[in-house]
């Protein structure tokens, strides 16, 4: 029994008792493969969050080697992400102004927290909560987020220093700074050529990363060409070493102002980790427990917190690298950051002639694969409503803020929701010749009603929000009925739940309908619907008479009473 419980909380021990020897030299190949593309990416995605390039190193390695221990897929990389980086950037860079030590320690701290949020969402099993973010939303702050990330590495690549935080202010800058003809065409050159690079390296069908391709070539040129950091920004040797605690100066004060920050990058970290992790599980066949999943994505993010790194989520587009590759395992995630690790030890001074304008390209090419044009267009066919959402929620976070954007986005999922709940499908039922049960009179107008009698439908459950949506629902078929009312049955299937607020206005008409002779009851309302009628005190008022288990079962008793069959 404890040896169960150890390997669920360690999927890796499962997968170390199965593990084939067959299968090693497939996850040999696919972590050589993968590491040629972490040492440029996590650079680019540390600089692109306002943090010194060797951080992004750090948070690809040891997020990989927890994860390999704690997550239940099979193979999914971690690491530093574009959808992630100008999160991080909005919340650390105004509260470490122009220290970079302080922005290493805040971003270790937001991290941290993440990591908490996640663990304890674990432990509350808040594995659903990506439910949040609807698909119109989660493509609308992911294009909010391409744009953003793209804007704000094109001064980078211009060779441009801009000091606005916002998406507009950026741009006015760059835009000036062209004006007067301050771009560094030097550095814009090896911009170019890396993009020019990367983009022919998606068309071509070689194996080797287009990433890795740009980025030795950049280093080999400026160090061909002797270029200075005068002549073009260069990122510069990495400081030699192990990833290790960088957590100093952080204050009470800092860990507050990061706390709400957290608790939303720790809502998309785990949104795209998850859906991720699903979507490659269910292509094996196997199911990913969401709760799981949470848990060592918050492991693996307070280990980067605690090590030097930053927060870190699932990779898009590092993982169908290393599953193109050949992995099998997980194991292939630790030979890769073995090998970045060996780098980071052995070699940190080959960085010395790789400019910041090859690592902006770097972050631009793959924020653009974020941009989702054609479900924008899907979504203005198909519906209207969330279009117009997927629409506010890239606004917001392109230009009100990404932080403020996420909130905004989860604002707008909620309000959609409690909009269709308020707002539902409702009816009237009737009988149709030779067709059994009762149906939509709506869409059957030829429908025949039994006289006296009302069936009303209410597709969402009763709550404070639509109790009065729902009484005024049967006030108005009572009022339009071709005969004088005599009874009103709930058609009470799809109302799903009950508050309190509704069940007053269920009393308040309950005693409206009685006034003028007419009586409600409900048929195949659910179990626990009736048990929250109960501890709310009304099973003296609606009594066992009052329901029935089917809408044929009232509809007879109705006939019985009234002398109609």
């Amino acid at each position: 029994m404890r040896s169960d419980w150890i390997s669920k909380a360690v999927p890796a021990i499962g997968v170390a008792r199965k593990y084939k020897l067959s299968w090693l030299k497939s996850d040999l190949a696919a972590g050589a493969a993968l590491s040629a593309a972490l040492i440029p990416a996590g650079m680019a995605y540390a600089e692109a969050s306002g943090l010194p390039a060797v951080t992004g190193l750090y948070a690809s390695v040891v997020p990989m080697f927890f994860y390999a221990l704690f997550g239940p897929a099979r193979v999914v990389i971690l690491g530093p992400d574009s959808s992630l980086a100008p999160m991080i950037a909005a919340a650390i860079l105004p509260l470490a102004g122009r220290d970079p030590d302080h922005a290493v320690a805040l971003a270790g701290t937001l991290a941290i927290l993440i990591g908490v949020f996640l663990l304890a969402g674990r432990v509350l099993r808040l594995g659903f909560v990506t439910g949040l973010l609807s698909k119109p939303i989660r493509i609308g702050y992911l294009n909010g987020i391409a744009l953003a990330v793209m804007v704000s590495q094109l001064s980078r690549l211009l060779g441009i220093s801009v000091d606005s935080d916002s998406l507009v202010g950026r741009l006015t800058e760059t835009a000036g700074a062209v004006a007067r003809g301050d771009v560094n065409f030097t550095a814009l050159a090896f911009g170019a050529g890396t993009l020019v690079t990367m983009i022919l390296g998606r068309l071509l069908p070689w194996k080797i990363p287009a990433v890795l391709v740009a980025v030795a070539a950049s280093i080999a040129a400026a160090a061909a060409l002797n270029l200075t950091a005068e002549q073009l920004p260069l990122v510069g040797a990495l400081p030699a070493g192990l990833p290790s605690p960088a957590l100093g100066g952080i204050s009470v004060d800092d860990v507050l102002s990061l706390i709400a920050p957290a608790a939303g990058i720790a809502l998309i970290a785990f949104a795209d980790t998850s859906t991720l992790s699903k979507s490659l599980a269910a292509r094996r066949g196997i199911k990913v427990n969401g709760n799981h999943e949470m848990g060592a994505l918050g492991i693996a993010n307070a280990a980067s917190g605690l090590l030097g790194g930053f927060p870190v989520c699932g990779s898009s587009s590092r993982t169908p690298l290393v599953l193109d590759a050949g992995a099998r395992t997980q194991f292939s995630g630790i030979v890769a950051a073995a090998i970045v690790v060996v780098f980071m030890v052995a070699a940190p001074g080959v960085t010395a002639f790789l400019p910041t304008a090859t690592l902006a390209a770097v972050v631009m090419v793959a924020a653009s694969s974020l941009v989702d044009v054609k479900a924008l267009f899907r979504l203005v066919r198909m519906s209207k409503t969330e279009a117009l959402l997927l629409i506010a929620a890239f606004l917001g976070v392109a230009f009100v803020g990404v932080l403020e954007g996420i909130v905004v986005a989860i604002g707008l999922s909620l309000m959609a929701f409690v909009r269709r709940a308020w707002d539902p499908y409702r009816t009237e039922l009737a009988s149709l010749d030779d067709v059994p049960g009762f149906h939509d009179i709506t869409r059957h107008p030829e429908g025949q009603r039994v006289e006296g009698l009302v069936i009303a439908r209410f597709d969402a459950p009763l709550f404070f929000a639509n109790g009065e949506v729902f009484t005024e629902h049967i006030r108005t078929l009572v009022t339009e009925a071709p005969t004088p009312v005599r009874r009103v049955i709930v058609a009470a299937e799809p109302i799903t739940d009950l508050d309190t607020t509704a069940l007053d206005e269920l009393v308040q008409l309950d005693d409206e309908l009685a006034k003028e002779g007419i009586s409600l009851v409900f048929a195949e309302m659910k179990g626990p619907v009736k048990d929250r009628l109960t501890r709310f005190g009304a099973a003296a008022r609606f009594t066992t008479d009052h329901f029935y288990p089917t809408i044929h079962n009232a509809v007879r008793s109705y006939k019985k009473e009234t002398g109609l069959d």
